[in-house]
């Protein structure tokens, strides 16, 4: 079974989804490494529930954006880890950790790329009146939110939804696809070919990554 390490920057929500899925045997990946970015952050004490070792690297504490890097990788070695999921880690990844991992690194996003990349994806969609959003996993690459997607669900936006509102059916909707996902791509399932995500069974493909939602015409 693959090893996964999970990277956290805050509360930990989409890692506590992730290791129920492996506790109830519906993520083909077993989960061998948190590591924040944050000291303290409260996603840590979620692993350290599920008895899954942690580990803290942050930025602070060395001398250089590559020093970190370093870090970072010597931290997966250490655990031999085979998979990456970033679950709220709030930090550009450098290009040298997503060379070092790539097909093998996945994220999650609350919208359905490509609309609303980068931060306050939620607050973007609110902002632009758009009747429609969700969230996406995807392959990590050096862009922001641009790697191939691998999975989308689509959310409603009602009319008097506020950041909160939406935010938590668009959590809820993550909890359930990222990890349907990440166990896609830990069975092989699904792999990063070239730019695009390849699926080995068409079927699927179709329940994961259904077409865009279309917009309502004027």
């Amino acid at each position: 079974m693959p090893r996964l390490a999970v990277l956290i920057s805050g509360r930990g929500t989409n890692l506590q989804a992730l290791l129920d899925a492996h506790a109830a045997g519906r993520l083909a990946a077993q989960p061998a490494l948190v590591v924040s970015d944050v000291p303290g952050a409260a996603g840590l004490a979620r692993a350290a529930a599920a008895r899954v070792p942690t580990q803290v690297v942050a930025p602070a504490d060395h001398p250089s954006r590559r020093a970190w890097c370093a870090a970072l990788l010597a931290a997966l070695d250490a655990h031999a880890v085979d998979l990456v999921a970033l679950a709220g880690f709030m930090r550009i990844l450098p290009r040298a950790f997503i060379a070092r991992w790539r097909g093998r690194l996945v994220n999650v996003h609350p919208s359905l790329l490509p609309a609303f990349p980068g931060r306050d994806a939620i607050g973007q969609a609110l902002a632009a009146g758009a009747p429609v959003t969700g969230c996406t996993v995807h392959f990590v690459d050096e862009g922001v939110d641009t790697g191939p997607a691998i999975a989308r669900r689509a959310v409603p936006v009602h009319p008097a939804d506020t950041p909160d509102s939406l935010g938590q059916r668009i959590q809820t909707a993550e909890h359930a696809l990222y990890a349907r996902a990440l166990d896609a791509v830990a069975r092989g399932a699904v792999r990063l070919d070239g730019d695009h995500a390849a699926f080995a069974d068409p079927a699927l493909r179709a329940d994961l990554l259904p077409p865009l939602p279309q917009a309502p015409t004027p």
